[in-house]
C-alpha cells in the first residue's frame, strides 16, 4: 500500500482531488500490493495509491472528475483482482443491501475456513501416514500403496490446490508473480518428478507423492489461521462500522413546533438515518440509538457515550446539551434537533478517519514493499541457481550426498538414491521456492495497524495512520498549550480594578463594558468575563463593529465609543499609554499567576479585570509520566510570561521549558524553531539539540502549531479543527489519554519493528537452509513439505503477534 505519485516533468498548476476507494480481491501477498498498485498508477488521472492487504482496500486519490471507479475496477478484475468501487465504508453499512452482505459474507468466510481447515487436517494425516510407513511398517497396508498416494496427490492438486496453481499460473503470465506462483511451481514440479518416477521405474528415481500433498495440507492450514487471525484483528474496525444507527423517527414538523417530546405514533415515521436534513427533529426513546449529532430540545435523559470516548458513565442531557450519533439513549425519551446528518456525524468522521488511518504506511513498511516488488523473481532465480548448483557441482563434489541413509529429511522421509542426484537437486529448488514467501512481509505493517487504530478508536484515541505511529516512536519534546489544555480552560474573574480618574465619567462599569464586548467572541476569558456580569445580574449594554485580533484583544463600539480589550501588545498597538500605576497593579497580578485583561477607551485605561484559570486535575500526573518516558515537557502559550510561569511552576516545570506571550502565528514558529538546531539567541528555545516535537492543542487556536509540529494531537471538543489538523485526536478531552495515546502509538509501532524483523529474519534464515547450506556438514536439509510449514507458521505468527497488541490495549488503557 507504498503511496507511489506520478511523476511530472514540469510542474502544474494544483488541481481539486478526490478519493476514491476500492474493495479489492485476489491479494495474496505483498507482490500483490505492488502489482495492484502499478496497475492503478498507470491508470491517467491518478495521483497516488494506497493499498492495504490485511483490509483488502485500495484508496485512490485522483484528479476530480477525471476517474471512474468503474473503470479503475474493470482494469484490476482483467488484471485477476476481482474489484468493486465504493464512496466509503459508511456508505457501504447505510445501503440496505450492502448491510446484508457483510453477515452474509462473514458467514461464507467462516464455512471456508472450516472446509479449508477439514481438507488440510485430512491431508495432513494421510501424507504423514505415508510419511510414517516408510520408516515402519505400514498402520494400514493400503494406505503404504503408492498408487494410493498417487491418487491422493492427484486429487489434491485437482481439487484444493486448482486456485493456488490457476492463480499462480495467472499471475506469472502477467508477469506479477506472487505467493501461489511459488506454491504452485513447488506443487506442481514435485508432483511430475513423481509421476515420472512411478511411469519410468527404469530410472530409479524415488516417488514422493507425500511431498506435494504435505506442502498444500501446511498451505491450507497456514491459510486457515491466517484468516481467522485476520478476522479477529478486524473485528474491532467491523464492530465500529457497525455503531452508526440506520433508522431514525421523525417527528412532524407541526409537533416539532409545539415541542412535545412524546408525539403519538401517528404524528411520527421513521426514515433512514441517511436522508435527514439539519434543522428537522426526530424522537429517541430509551434504549435506542441516536441518529444523528444534534441538540436536545426536550426530555432528559442519561446517554452511554463509551462507544464514542471509551468513557463508561453515562452522560446526564437536558435541553440545550449537545449529543452525537452512534450513542445510545439511556433512560428517558428526548426530542433532538439534527445538527450534523450523515457523513458529518462525529462518528462518520471517526469511521472515515479509522479507515483511512489503516491505509497509510509507516516509512519502516516502504523498505519491505520495495524488497516485495522484486522478491518473486529473485526466488525462482535463487531456485534455479540452487537447482544449477547441486546438479552441476553439489553432487560431484561431495558423493556421498547420494547415500538416502545420511540425509534425514524434517519428516524422516529419504532425499534420493545414489542414481538420482537430480531429484537432490530439484528437491532443494522445490524447498526454495515453497520456503520463501512475501506474504509475511505484506501483512507485517497492515495488521498491527489495522489492530492498534481499531483498538485505539474504540479507547475514543483516533490515531491517523502508520506514518504518525513511527513518528510518535521517534518523539522526544512534547510541548502544551496552556489555556484549556494543561488548565481547564474555565477560567473565572478573580479582581477588577477601576482607575479612579476615568470612572466617574463612565455611565457604565467596568464589568458592563467588558462584557458587552466580549459577547461578540468565545474566547474562554470572554465567557469568564460575560458569566461574572451575569452571577452580578448586570445589564450588558448594546455592542457593535466587533472585531478581533486572535492573540491580542478584541474591540466593538458600546454607546458610540470604540472598547478596547486585550493584553499591552493591543493597547500598544492602539497607541495607548500605560501609566506607572496600572502597570505596577498589573504586575502584582501576573505575578500570583492571573491573566490580565485591560479596558479602554478612546485614549485612555479604563481598568483591568484579573482571570484565573485552574489547572486540570490530572495535569501534573501526565507531565510526570511523560517525563518518566524520557520525554521533555513544555508549556507554550499566548498569555503573558508571568502567567505561564505561575502555572509552570506548579507543573514545576524549569524556565527554559516555558514560551509565553506567543500569538498563533508565532506559536508555528516557535515549534519550528524546536526542530531545528538552534543558531542564535533568537531562537526561543536554547536548545543545540534538534527535537522531534508532539504539540498538545484544542486543536482551535493552536491549529497552526499542530500542523507544524511532527505530531500533532488534539483534545476534541466537538471542532472540525481538531480532526482535520492533528494526526492524533482524544475524544475523551481528557488529558491523561495523551500518555495512553503515546504508549499505544509506541506499542503499535513495535509489533510492526517486530513484524518485519521476523519477516527478514525468517527468509534470511530459511532459504539458505532450503538451498541446503547445512548439507555438506551436517546431513541435514528443509523438505519440501518441511518448507510448506515454516512458510504458513511465517505469515500466522506475523499476524497473531499483531493480535497480541489486544492484550497490551486493554491492560494500559
Amino acid at each position: 500500500m507504498q503511496i507511489l505519485p506520478k511523476t511530472n516533468l514540469s510542474p502544474e498548476p494544483t488541481l481539486p482531488t478526490e478519493k476514491i476507494i476500492l474493495d479489492v480481491g485476489g491479494m495474496k501477498c505483498a507482490g500483490c500490493v505492488r502489482a495492484v498498485e502499478r496497475h492503478l498508477t498507470q491508470y491517467s488521472g491518478v495521483n497516488s495509491v494506497c493499498v492495504n492487504l490485511a483490509t483488502e482496500v485500495a484508496v485512490v486519490e485522483s484528479q476530480a472528475g477525471v476517474v471512474n471507479p468503474d473503470d479503475l475496477a474493470e482494469k484490476l478484475s482483467v488484471a485477476g483482482f476481482p474489484t468493486q468501487p465504493r464512496k466509503s465504508a459508511l456508505e457501504a453499512i447505510n445501503n440496505k443491501q450492502s448491510l446484508e452482505d457483510p453477515v452474509e459474507r462473514q458467514r461464507k468466510q467462516m464455512q471456508l475456513i472450516q472446509r479449508q481447515l477439514v481438507i488440510a487436517v485430512v491431508l495432513l494425516i494421510l501424507s504423514g501416514i505415508g510419511h510414517f510407513t516408510a520408516i515402519s511398517s505400514p498402520i494400514i497396508p493400503d494406505l503404504h500403496n503408492i498408487w494410493f498416494h498417487f491418487g491422493l496427490a492427484t486429487v489434491a492438486l485437482l481439487i484444493p490446490g486448482r486456485p493456488i496453481l490457476v492463480d499462480g499460473w495467472r499471475a506469472l503470465r502477467q508477469n506479477s508473480p506472487n505467493m501461489n506462483t511459488l506454491i504452485g511451481l513447488g506443487t506442481f514440479t514435485a508432483y511430475t518428478a513423481s509421476l515420472v518416477a512411478l511411469v519410468f521405474p527404469q530410472l530409479a528415481w524415488e516417488c514422493f507423492f507425500d511431498e506435494p500433498v504435505m506442502m498444500l495440507g501446511f498451505i491450507l492450514l497456514g491459510k486457515t489461521l491466517e484468516q481467522h487471525a485476520r478476522h479477529r484483528a478486524a473485528a474491532a474496525f467491523r464492530q465500529l462500522l457497525a455503531l452508526q444507527p440506520q433508522v431514525a423517527r421523525l417527528i412532524a414538523p407541526k409537533i416539532a413546533q409545539e415541542k412535545k417530546a412524546e408525539p403519538r405514533a401517528s404524528q411520527f415515521v421513521e426514515i433512514p438515518a441517511q436522508q435527514l436534513r439539519v434543522g428537522e427533529w426526530v424522537q429517541v426513546l430509551p434504549g435506542e440509538k441516536i441518529p444523528v449529532d444534534g441538540e436536545v430540545m426536550d426530555g432528559q435523559t442519561t446517554v452511554d457515550e463509551s462507544m464514542l470516548t471509551g468513557e463508561s458513565l453515562p452522560v446526564i442531557k437536558q435541553p440545550g446539551d449537545m449529543v452525537s450519533a452512534a450513542t445510545v439513549n439511556q433512560s428517558g425519551a428526548i426530542s433532538i434537533r439534527a445538527t450534523r446528518t450523515g457523513e458529518d456525524t462525529t462518528v462518520a468522521q471517526i469511521i472515515a478517519l479509522v479507515e483511512a488511518a489503516q491505509t497509510r504506511k509507516a516509512p519502516v513498511q516502504r523498505l519491505a514493499d520495495t524488497v516485495a516488488g522484486y522478491f518473486t523473481y529473485g526466488v525462482l532465480a535463487t531456485a534455479l541457481l540452487t537447482f544449477i548448483f547441486w546438479y552441476f557441482i553439489g553432487t560431484h563434489v561431495w558423493h556421498d550426498l547420494g547415500m538416502s541413509d545420511a540425509i534425514p529429511m524434517a519428516h524422516h522421509s529419504q532425499i534420493a538414491t545414489p542414481h538420482s542426484p537430480i531429484l537432490l537437486s530439484l528437491k532443494l529448488a522445490i524447498a526454495v521456492m515453497v520456503v520463501a514467501c512475501p506474504c509475511a512481509l505484506g501483512l507485517a505493517t497492515p495488521t498491527a495497524i489495522l489492530v492498534g487504530t481499531a483498538i485505539s478508536a474504540e479507547k475514543g484515541l483516533l490515531i491517523k495512520g502508520g506514518d504518525v505511529l513511527e513518528r510518535v516512536h521517534q518523539l522526544n519534546t512534547v510541548v502544551f498549550d496552556k489555556t484549556g489544555t494543561l488548565t481547564t480552560g474555565n477560567p473565572t474573574v478573580t479582581d477588577w480594578i477601576v482607575l479612579e480618574e476615568v470612572a466617574a465619567g463612565n455611565s457604565q462599569s467596568l464589568l458592563q463594558l467588558a462584557a458587552a464586548v466580549e459577547s461578540g467572541t468565545c474566547h474562554p476569558l470572554a465567557i469568564a468575563i460575560q458569566k461574572e456580569a451575569q452571577r452580578q445580574e448586570l445589564s450588558i449594554p448594546f455592542a457593535t463593529n466587533f472585531y478581533t485580533e486572535p492573540g491580542l484583544g478584541v474591540s466593538a463600539v458600546v454607546d458610540g465609543s470604540l472598547v478596547l480589550l486585550g493584553n499591552l501588545d493591543w493597547l500598544h498597538w492602539h497607541g495607548i499609554l500605560i501609566n506607572e500605576t496600572a502597570q505596577t497593579q498589573a504586575q502584582a497580578l501576573t505575578a500570583d499567576g492571573k491573566t490580565v485583561v485591560w479596558v479602554a477607551s478612546g485614549n485612555t485605561v479604563l481598568g483591568l479585570i484579573a482571570v484565573r484559570d485552574t489547572l486540570r486535575a490530572d495535569a501534573k500526573t501526565v507531565v510526570d509520566n511523560l517525563r518518566r518516558m524520557g520525554l521533555r515537557v513544555m508549556l507554550l502559550s499566548g498569555d503573558t510570561l508571568e502567567a505561564a510561569t505561575a502555572i509552570a511552576k506548579q507543573l514545576e516545570l524549569d524556565s527554559a521549558d516555558v514560551m509565553a506571550s506567543l500569538p498563533p502565528a508565532k506559536k508555528a514558529a516557535a515549534i519550528q524553531a524546536l526542530q531545528s538546531i538552534a543558531t542564535g539567541e533568537e531562537n526561543p528555545v536554547k536548545s543545540s539539540v534538534k527535537s522531534v516535537v508532539a504539540m498538545v492543542g484544542d486543536g482551535i487556536n493552536d491549529a497552526p502549531a499542530l500542523s507544524q509540529a511532527d505530531v500533532g494531537i488534539a483534545l476534541h471538543g466537538g471542532t472540525e479543527v481538531a480532526m482535520e489538523t492533528a494526526e492524533i485526536v482524544l475524544m475523551r478531552d481528557r488529558l491523561s489519554d495523551v500518555v495512553e495515546a503515546i504508549k499505544l502509538s509506541r506499542a503499535t509501532f513495535n509489533k510492526i519493528r517486530q513484524n518485519l524483523f521476523w519477516a527478514f529474519a525468517y527468509n534470511t534464515l530459511g532459504i539458505p537452509l532450503a538451498a541446503g547450506v547445512l548439507l555438506p556438514s551436517s546431513g541435514f536439509v528443509l523438505s519440501p513439505a518441511g518448507a510448506a510449514a515454516l512458510m504458513a507458521f511465517s505469515s500466522v505468527s506475523v499476524v497473531t503477534n499483531s493480535l497480541l497488541l489486544q492484550r497490551f490495549a486493554h491492560r494500559r488503557l
